[in-house]
Formats: structure tokens, C-alpha cells, sequence
């Protein structure tokens, strides 16, 4: 079977060679704008993989001035315009991250990231309406948007609706286990407010045990012992050596 496999890709590349050897030699017109063209895929999956680079080390100004650079080449592409506004959204320049989800939204109306990146900025103004309806768009666009049931689930939690809030945290539950460790540490802050306290330490517990140990997870484990701590009484400290 594996050798069948490998004979069929020599002979697949053998193919390709030689079709393009007498694209060039019919067309050689032809086959320079084939050139540049793969040149320029080249370019752009560089330029975009700095992009993430930049983005991943905190150089947040350098990729968005990257971006720049891309949506002058590329002025419709949604996916750029999304970028740059959750950069943006990064520095807390909420007005210029709405401005760009906007117009990702504009030139791809179902970029279901971008309404749920939109909704991020609607909380964080305090417009949890608009929020809870651009989550809501995203989840219709991709029921499988994990980040939008637990940002719409916190939400709903900041409006005191509980039970709708626990809902969303069992269902990304249900769904996969990607973001498990953020669900479980939710769904443990919604019952601890609601003042279901031993459901909430069984949660903060599954939260710290599923997290991983990515730089995102570690603040979050922070975040999730700190509230642990506000239900559990500190462990008393030995004295050595007294009576």
C-alpha cells in the first residue's frame, strides 16, 4: 500500500514537471505569470506567518503596521481587517477594532470570528445587548465557534441570567474539549455568584486540573486559583519547635 502510494506521487511530480517544462517552452509568457503569481503566494504566507509571529511575542504595533501593508495590497480581505481589529482590541483601542470588524463583517457577512470578536468589544464597552446578539450571529454561522458560548455564557453571567450562562458553559462542555479548562473555570465563577459554592470549588478544581500550560492557560490558572481562594479557608501554618 505504502509503495503504491509513493510510486503514484513520482509519477504525479514527474507529470507536473514536465507539464510545466512545456507550458514554459509553448508560453513562456504564460509561465512568467505563473512565476510571479506563486511568488507572490509565497510572499503573502510569509508576510502573514511574521504576522502571527509578532502577535504571539506582544509586538502588537509591528504586525498591525504588517497589516497595514496588506489591506493596502488586499483592501477586501475580511480575514486582514478581523486581524487588525483583534490587535487592536489587544491595545484597548475598542472604536478603531469596532471600525475594523465592521468592515470584515462588510466584505464577509458570515466571518462568524469576527462577529464574535465584535461582540468581545461590545462587552468590554459594557453593550452586552449588542453582545449577546453578535455572539449570537456568530454561533448561527458556526455552532462549533467554542470561544462565542463561553463569551456569550460570561456575558449572560455580567446580566445576572445564570442559567442561561451555565447552558452555554455544558454545552462547550458537550462539544469538545478544546477550551474544557475555560468552560470548567466558568461555569465554577457563575456558581460561585449564585452562591452554589460546592459546585463552584469542584469546578475551579476540574478547571486547574484540565488547563494547560500555554501562556494564556497560566494567567488563566491564576485567575481561576484566586477565586478558589475566596472559598476555601487559607491551610494553617505549622509552628515548629513550640509547644
Amino acid at each position: 500500500m505504502h509503495a503504491d502510494q509513493s510510486q503514484s506521487g513520482n509519477f504525479n511530480a514527474s507529470c507536473q514537471a514536465q507539464e510545466e517544462f512545456t507550458i514554459k517552452r509553448r508560453h513562456p509568457q504564460k509561465a512568467d505569470a505563473l512565476v510571479r503569481e506563486l511568488q507572490q503566494v509565497v510572499a503573502l504566507r510569509q508576510q502573514r506567518a511574521l504576522i502571527l509571529q509578532k502577535s504571539k511575542q506582544g509586538d502588537y504595533e509591528e504586525a498591525i503596521a504588517l497589516l497595514h501593508d496588506l489591506i493596502s495590497r488586499y483592501p477586501e480581505s475580511a480575514v486582514d481587517y478581523n486581524n487588525r481589529g483583534l490587535l487592536y482590541f489587544h491595545l484597548e483601542e475598542y472604536e478603531l477594532a469596532l471600525a475594523d470588524f465592521d468592515r470584515a463583517i462588510a466584505f464577509n457577512n458570515s466571518l462568524d470570528q469576527a462577529y464574535n470578536n465584535r461582540a468581545n468589544c461590545y462587552a468590554r464597552l459594557g453593550q452586552y445587548t449588542d453582545a449577546i446578539a453578535d455572539y449570537q450571529i456568530a454561533l448561527d454561522f458556526n455552532p462549533a465557534n467554542l470561544r462565542a458560548w463561553i463569551n456569550q455564557g460570561i456575558t449572560y453571567r455580567e446580566l445576572g441570567l445564570y442559567d442561561l450562562a451555565l447552558e452555554n458553559f455544558e454545552i462547550t462542555l458537550i462539544l469538545g474539549k478544546r477550551l474544557q479548562g475555560r468552560a470548567y473555570g466558568e461555569r465554577g465563577r457563575t456558581y460561585h455568584l449564585r452562591g452554589d459554592w460546592n459546585s463552584a470549588i469542584a469546578d475551579y478544581q476540574r478547571a486547574l486540573d484540565t488547563l494547560n500550560n500555554t501562556l494564556s492557560a497560566r494567567r488563566y490558572k491564576k485567575q481561576v486559583q484566586h477565586w478558589l481562594s475566596q472559598l476555601t479557608p487559607p491551610k494553617p501554618q505549622s509552628h515548629q519547635g513550640l509547644a
